[in-house]
């Protein structure tokens, strides 16, 4: 991938710039802020997917008037960041999630700071998140994790010596496509080769793409009402929408093109703009989803999560809150781990929001809200 510019002015908030930081962990990572004098604590922003540095647009001025020094990095994998590989064949390794961390770290010296007041992590940016305050509590004092919760490392076998091997389970993959209508789940087909020319070279086009995922997975789309789900069955799974537990036969750009919002629900839409939806849509045209999907195929084949299970056992001990909409399935895709995150994962969780008129998209469907309990916890937690 080739140097790229920073993001132009003209699409950015006042008071928020843009700017190449080179040579951190291989790559150069482009990054947001505001608040940027010197002497002012840090807040690091992480999002998800499919989103970008641009997705913190309505934070970080927010952040930057109570004080901090916002920064929102496109991740590994995203945006005008570059020196990541985006060929499916290329090294899985470098998007492991102690790699990912390495790179959020960098950013963050990078720019003068030994800590940050909080590292806020939306999707999967909630995972990069959690790992920071697990392994570097000396470095992020808080956590907030949005939409995703984090049940905690993987765990190691105990006391296994003497016992049998325990049966396997049931393939649940196999019980998702003998269902009476067949379904998979999406994180597994993320991880396969023709996902990303699906998305990228999708009939509606990227634009239309992008605006089909987001309202599909927003509370504007009325049926987003999210329930918690008895277990990990094929039956319980697939009581989900279609952009979790898919369709067999369809990719994502079929699930979203049947929710694609009309054209008077789009001109309503002033949360995300088409203006502001162009930004996405002109960087993944460019990109493809690769580096994003990386992120994916590192969790679902389970080869890099050794690493991990060094810290098995270990909880995240800092002041942490979790903030969501209401309308956000994203909670409850994983049976029962909201209610680990807790109990056990992390010992010093506040409180847990779930905002009206949100769905997954909290922090730009609610800005306002989310910028209100941000400012709060940061200010309060001790």
């Amino acid at each position: 991938m080739t140097a790229l510019d920073p993001l132009p002015a003209s699409v950015l908030p006042a008071g928020v710039r843009a700017r190449i930081l080179p040579g951190i962990n291989g790559l150069d990572i482009h990054v947001l802020e505001a608040g940027h004098d010197k002497g002012r604590p840090a807040v690091l922003l992480l999002h998800g997917f499919p989103e970008l540095a641009y997705s913190w647009r309505k934070v970080l001025p927010a952040l930057a008037a109570a004080g901090y020094h916002a920064i929102a990095p496109d991740q590994r994998g995203y945006g005008r960041t570059t020196g990541w590989d985006a060929d499916y064949d290329g090294n899985l390794n470098d998007f492991r999630f102690m790699n990912l961390l390495c790179d959020a770290i960098g950013v963050l010296f990078a720019l003068g700071h030994r800590t940050a007041e909080a590292v806020v992590g939306h999707d999967f940016g909630a995972s990069v998140a959690a790992q920071a305050a697990l392994v570097r509590p000396d470095i992020f004092k808080r956590l907030v994790l949005m939409s995703a919760p984090y049940a905690g490392p993987p765990s190691v076998p105990f006391d296994t010596a003497d016992r049998k091997p325990p049966p396997k389970g049931p393939d649940i993959h196999a019980a998702m496509a003998a269902l009476a209508r067949p379904r998979k789940h999406y994180q597994w087909y993320y991880s396969t080769r023709p996902a990303n020319e699906n998305m990228w070279r999708a009939p509606q086009g990227v634009h239309d793409f992008l605006r089909g995922y987001y309202h599909h997975k927003s509370a504007d789309w009325k049926a987003n009402k999210p329930f918690e789900l008895a277990g990990w069955t094929a039956e319980e799974l697939a009581k989900m929408p279609t952009y979790y537990i898919m369709d067999m036969a369809d990719g994502m750009a079929e699930t979203v093109a049947r929710e694609m919002p009309s054209p008077g629900e789009i001109a309503a839409n002033k949360w995300l703009t088409e203006d502001e939806l162009t930004v996405y849509s002109s960087e993944y045209a460019r990109t493809g989803f690769q580096g994003g999907l990386n992120w994916y195929r590192v969790r679902t084949t389970g080869r890099l999560t050794a690493e991990l299970e060094v810290f098995s056992g270990r909880t995240i001990d800092v002041p942490a809150t979790f903030i969501s909409g209401k309308s956000d399935w994203g909670i409850y895709q994983t049976p029962g781990a909201i209610a680990k995150m807790q109990k056990v994962a992390c010992t010093n969780m506040k409180e847990i929001h779930l905002l009206d008129g949100a769905g997954h998209w909290v922090q730009q469907e609610q800005a306002e809200a989310v910028n209100r309990l941000l400012i709060e916890f940061l200010k309060n937690a001790r």
